[in-house]
């Protein structure tokens, strides 16, 4: 518990002295339930997360101490790529993992690696991805979608792009992003997978043309001067879910209070983040630590803040950056954000046959253990399982027919 003697000192010369005395006072006492819940079946949970901005609220919910309040106890398990991840949830070495949405649908349908049943608890976060372009497509005008397009026909070469994770989130904004400037990702570049914390490096000798990663490391690219920001996940879908808490379905099986636990421990601490900017700057401060993201703290937080710049003069306050609560509207696991990344899995080939589309986001995402979940924490709850989206092409995603919308794409693989 180094760590939280640390954190706890760093929050305290922040400024969070009231918030480290009320944890004190309450959320550090010996685990109880509240609302008379049962007992979790498991006290230790072990969760994996990769170095990224987003994974802020499963470390909080630690470091604050928010999962003894339910009665568990987070080990954290820092990892370093996503396939790691994977593994280490299929075989049971890790009990839970802030995780790819699209990770965990490729496992369940044997399209991600190994196939196994697997689990959405609740969204982590919405937004915050981007997608980086290299300085030196930059520097030959190609700074957008357009731009990048009219490049790739006038100056033709084997373009390429890299995301993280095969059916992962990243690999969807990318093939969206670019199909919807005319470019077939899966035709027209090279696509290749790097774990995020490799991505400026790799950029720096040249492997590559453009990336999709989640923060800090399309901001640090900027920093480094090896990339400019072309466009954020946000202006391709406003308030996208993000990275999931992640696991097997047997896991839920086998520990369901355990799992309602570690939801509530952590959407406290996502309502904790969001509560201020005191305290998206305390998190920052916390999470660039070395036993964390490992980076500097200005590479963190002014993104958090919606505080951009693309790495060529131009800046922005950002109305939609990453958020991790919003009043509990980010982590409801709707069925229909399960069911979008199906049809592109669908669209890019990465699955076999048609799902049912239904089916597969009813049994993934646990709805049940979610609400349970939000109403210990005293978060409100949505009336429906589905939403309407609207995404950068103009397309708009219900859930109502994702058969059709699957099919409807012109650029497809």
């Amino acid at each position: 518990m180094d760590h939280f003697k640390l954190n706890r000192r760093t929050l305290l010369k922040a400024g969070g002295a009231t918030a480290v005395s009320g944890l004190a006072n309450g959320l550090l006492t010996k685990g109880v339930w509240a609302a008379g819940s049962d007992k979790p079946e498991k006290e230790e949970v072990k969760v994996g997360f990769i170095p990224l901005t987003d994974c802020a609220s499963v470390v909080m919910a630690s470091v604050l101490g928010f999962d003894k309040k339910y009665g568990i106890k987070i080990v954290l398990s820092k990892e370093a790529s996503w396939p790691g991840v994977r593994d280490k949830l299929v075989n049971g070495e890790l009990d839970a993992a802030h995780v790819l949405y699209g990770l965990v649908y490729g496992v369940h349908l044997g399209a991600g690696g190994p196939k196994k049943d697997m689990a959405v608890l609740m969204n982590l976060n919405h937004n915050g991805q981007a997608i980086t372009l290299s300085k030196k497509l930059a520097d030959k005008g190609a700074v957008d979608g357009a731009s990048l397009a009219k490049l790739m026909k006038s100056e033709p070469r084997e373009y390429t792009f890299a995301q993280t994770f095969p059916t992962g989130t990243h690999a969807m904004w990318l093939y969206y992003w670019l199909a919807a400037h005319g470019i077939n990702p899966m035709h027209d570049a090279k696509v290749i997978t790097v774990p995020p914390p490799q991505m400026v490096a790799n950029m720096r000798i040249g492997n590559m043309d453009g990336f999709c990663v989640g923060e800090p490391w399309n901001h640090r690219a900027i920093v480094d001067g090896v990339g400019i920001t072309a466009t954020t996940t946000q202006d391709i879908w406003r308030d996208h879910p993000e990275k999931v808490l992640g696991t097997s379905l047997d896991w839920v099986k086998k520990y369901p209070n355990t799992a309602r636990a570690l939801v509530a421990a952590v959407l406290e601490a996502g309502r904790w983040i969001d509560a201020s900017l005191s305290n998206k700057l305390k998190m920052a401060e916390t999470i660039a630590d070395k036993s964390y993201v490992n980076t500097t703290v200005d590479v963190i937080n002014q993104r958090i803040l919606g505080r951009y710049q693309n790495g060529l003069g131009k800046t922005w306050d950002d109305p939609n950056p990453m958020r991790f609560y919003n009043d509990g509207a980010v982590n409801y696991p709707f069925l229909s954000d399960g069911m979008w990344f199906l049809t592109q899995q669908k669209r890019w080939g990465l699955l076999k046959g048609e799902p049912d589309y239904l089916a597969v986001a009813t049994q993934i995402n646990q709805v049940d253990v979610y609400k349970d979940a939000a109403n210990l924490a005293k978060v409100s709850l949505p009336k429906t399982n589905m939403r309407s989206i609207k995404l950068v092409d103009g397309a708009t995603f219900d859930g109502k027919n994702p058969k059709a919308f699957a099919d409807s794409f012109k650029i497809k693989a």
